[in-house]
């Protein structure tokens, strides 16, 4: 038994889930989000629920019942609330700024980073230091912050580079004489 997929999705005011021939849409104010059903589970609609089952016994019906549940709880939730990441830039001249439809960023070579911004996801910088991530998509916008991170990841010993608002550098001391 799925412990994730025995709980129903509960859809917010505002938020229209719609199950057609294999395909999950929700609506909401955000915009709208479509996920297609995989045979091994069935999932209805009822009043402002969305539930889940698996369509037989077998391992890998049980094993698609909480992940489908799961997906259609983040595609519910985006459409409502929207998912962001917040990243910070840590470094002497190491700075961003959004340039039309690209990222332009500093982090240290020779020439400035330019990261063309995906369809569906909002960047803004409020400070030269800092950089938002926004989108209804949960996992585009982990993908985009991931490999904005990934320009250059930050380093142990003075911590320069571009990580996670909520992430920790475990610091290593440095040589000594």
């Amino acid at each position: 038994m799925s412990r994730v997929g025995k709980y129903p999705v509960e859809i917010p005011a505002g938020v229209q889930v719609a199950i057609a021939g294999g395909v999950v849409t929700a609506t909401g104010k955000l915009g709208v989000l479509k996920m297609p059903l995989t045979e091994l589970v069935e999932a209805t609609v009822d009043g402002n629920k969305v539930t889940v089952k698996p369509a037989s016994n077998q391992t890998q019906s049980r094993m698609m019942w909480g992940t489908t549940r799961a997906l259609i709880a983040t595609m519910v939730k985006g459409v409502s609330t929207g998912f962001q990441k917040s990243l910070e830039i840590t470094g002497t001249g190491y700075r961003a700024a959004v340039q039309g439809p690209n990222l332009e960023i500093n982090l240290g070579f020779s020439h400035p980073v330019i990261y063309p911004v995906p369809e569906g996801i909002k960047i803004s910088c409020e400070r030269p230091t800092s950089i938002k991530v926004e989108g209804i998509d949960k996992r585009l916008v982990g993908q985009v912050a991931s490999e904005i991170r990934a320009f250059r990841p930050p380093e142990p010993y003075k911590g320069k580079g571009a990580r996670y608002s909520d992430e920790i550098i475990r610091r290593k001391e440095g040589k000594k004489k």
